[in-house]
């Protein structure tokens, strides 16, 4: 393999700079899964997390374009982050102090940030495939590896510094549930299938040129409101038990 070819270091540039722009809602996954674990188990999920995120994400990017052409499959990928947006804003019920318990809290988030990072990743491995297209044939496969590797202290970086924030910032926790919604919405508007029904049952609605913001609005709102609800309803019944 030619080291040397300018078209590989150009490829890994670009890759490198794709995933800092694709980085922010990874990271807000992360620290929103992370923060409910004692500080001594955070680190442990946000670095796990976060490694096997990216190990899946080059294992995507091998067949994003043939997943990508899949109908319906945005559309439950959608539905997915959706559910996963107000499990997190949920949160935790209650602090496990055991051992085991700890562990299998961190087990829980680094499964949270893996499904959601999979779901995430749909458009995003397509930039990155794009990039590494234009490197010679023989090159492809270790500037994936390379390069996503190398995204993977910015990842890091970012969960561990909204992390910090969230813990003087709670409104932060609705924003990051409510910018999953965004994310949600606006893919599910992406997706072939639905396009295709629209075009012929609702044509209007497919012309909607504002279509992926209002989707996007609809997913925060539904999200954050559907996650109020729930901490209501079991605010109220903690309370009940209590009495």
């Amino acid at each position: 393999m030619d080291w040397m070819n300018s078209g590989f270091w150009i490829s890994l540039l670009e890759i490198i700079w794709v995933n800092i722009l694709l980085s922010g809602d990874n990271a807000v996954v992360i620290a929103l899964a992370a923060r409910n674990l004692k500080p001594q188990h955070q680190r442990i999920a946000i670095v796990g997390g976060s490694g096997a995120a990216i190990l899946m994400r080059v294992v995507l990017t091998l067949f994003a374009v043939a997943l990508l052409q899949l109908p319906w499959l945005k559309l439950v990928g959608s539905a997915l982050l959706i559910y996963i947006g107000v499990q997190l804003l949920l949160g935790e019920s209650d602090e496990d102090d055991d051992k085991e318990g700890a562990s299998h809290s961190v087990w829980v988030a680094i499964r949270t940030i893996l499904i959601a990072d999979l779901v995430m990743s749909l458009d995003n491995v397509l930039a990155v495939a794009a990039a590494a297209a234009s490197a010679p044939a023989e090159t492809q496969t270790p500037l994936l590896v390379i390069g996503l590797g190398l995204s993977i202290p910015l990842i890091v970086f970012g969960s561990t510094l909204l992390l910090q924030l969230m813990e003087k910032l709670p409104v932060l926790i609705t924003l990051g549930a409510a910018l999953l919604g965004w994310v949600a919405g606006e893919m599910a508007v992406a997706d072939s299938g639905l396009m295709n029904l629209l075009a012929t049952h609702a044509p209007a609605l497919h012309d909607f040129h504002r279509l992926p913001e209002t989707a996007g609005l609809i997913g925060a709102i539904l999200v954050v409101g559907l996650g109020r609800l729930l901490q209501r309803r079991r605010h109220k019944a903690a309370t009940g038990t209590a009495k």
